[in-house]
Formats: C-alpha cells, sequence, structure tokens
C-alpha cells in the first residue's frame, strides 16, 4: 500500500498535468482565435477594396467565334463589268504585224527580239485559258480577269486558246479576231504571237505579259 507521502505525491504531480493540458488547450483557442480575427480583418479589407468593381458577366460561348467576313458581291459585280467595259470589241489594231498567215503583236518601245524569243519558246508557259464554248462577253470577262490574276501571281508567259472557228457561223474565228483587239487593249501585254503547232497553232497565241 501506498504511504501518505507516496499518495501525496500522485496527487500533485495528476494536478499539475492537467493545469498543463488546460494551459495548453487555452494557448490553442486563443492562436485560433487569432487567425480567425485576422481572417476577417483580410476579408473586410478585400471586401472594401473590391465593392466599386462590376462583376463581368462572360457572353454567350457563340459570340466568341469569329463570323466570317462578308462577301462584297456587289463589288465584285462592279469590278467585273468594269474589266468588261475596258475592252472594246471595236478596236482597230494599229501595230499588228502580219506574216503571211500568221498574226504577231508587239507594244511601242519594246526591241522585236521579244517577238522573235516569243516564236521560239524562249519563255516557259506559266498558265493557259481556253474560250472554247464561250460567248464574246463571257470570253471577254475570262481574258481580261485571268490576265490581271497572272500579273498579280507573277506570271509572264501565258497560252490562250480561242478555237479556230470551225464550229461557228460561217466557220470563222470569231473571237481569234476578238482576242487579238482585246489583248492590244490590255496595258499588261506586250506582244504576242501565233501558238506552235504542238501548243495549238493558229488555234491559240501566245502572251508575254510585263513583269
Amino acid at each position: 500500500m501506498l504511504n501518505d507521502t507516496s499518495t501525496s505525491k500522485l496527487l500533485s504531480a495528476k494536478k499539475r498535468l492537467k493545469q498543463a493540458e488546460a494551459a495548453q488547450k487555452l494557448a490553442e483557442q486563443n492562436a485560433a482565435k487569432e487567425i480567425s480575427e485576422k481572417l476577417a480583418d483580410e476579408a473586410s479589407l478585400f471586401r472594401d477594396a473590391v465593392k466599386d468593381v462590376k462583376p463581368f458577366t462572360a457572353p454567350p460561348k457563340d459570340e466568341y467565334k469569329l463570323k466570317p467576313k462578308p462577301i462584297p458581291l456587289q463589288f465584285i459585280r462592279d469590278e467585273q463589268q468594269a474589266l468588261v467595259d475596258s475592252l472594246s470589241d471595236h478596236y482597230i489594231p494599229a501595230h499588228e504585224i502580219e506574216t503571211g498567215e500568221e498574226l504577231l503583236y508587239l507594244r511601242d518601245g519594246h526591241s522585236p527580239d521579244i517577238l522573235s524569243k516569243l516564236r521560239r519558246g524562249h519563255w516557259v508557259i506559266q498558265a493557259k485559258i481556253d474560250l472554247h464554248g464561250l460567248i464574246s462577253d463571257e470570253a471577254r470577262l475570262y481574258v481580261s480577269t485571268f490576265i490581271s490574276d497572272c500579273k498579280k501571281r507573277g506570271i509572264r508567259c501565258v497560252r490562250i486558246v480561242h478555237g479556230k472557228g470551225l464550229g461557228s457561223r460561217n466557220r470563222e474565228p470569231v473571237l481569234k479576231h476578238k482576242l487579238r483587239g482585246w489583248l492590244m487593249q490590255k496595258d499588261e501585254v506586250i506582244a504576242y504571237a501565233e501558238a506552235k503547232k504542238q501548243d495549238g497553232g493558229s488555234g491559240a497565241v501566245i502572251v508575254l505579259l510585263k513583269a
């Protein structure tokens, strides 16, 4: 059995342990209270800082999609009409050279050597169009648009097939004669020559455009 002294020491130790636990619990409560008060102060400061800010409302998702630019149809029609109107069917060629049945053209101010090189195939044909099956107005627009496009793309030598007129009324090459006048009216055209036999012969022309 424990004597009185041992019992007294045991009770004293238990008392000190409870006091220590109580002190630790109080310290933890004070620390938690301090953190809570600090967070409350920070929240209050944040609310004061953003009180005048308006909330952002996101637009519907579909509004973020890029809308395609409208196609300027009227502008395109006007531009095409201007190209057509710029070429007359009644142009009288003044500088066309005729050698037998072959027709050649060289714009003023350019060396005659250009025609010789063009006829020999000095320049590689980079693009071509065929006017078969087109009426005059369609062919005129096609030719004008084609040449303008070639100029923008830096294309210098092209072939235009106009046909020999075997299927037309009176078997006359109507487009062939009109094409010659159209080409002479285009400032981009330096020269043209009848195509070689393998490139269409009298049914096509090789055209040299300005660089």
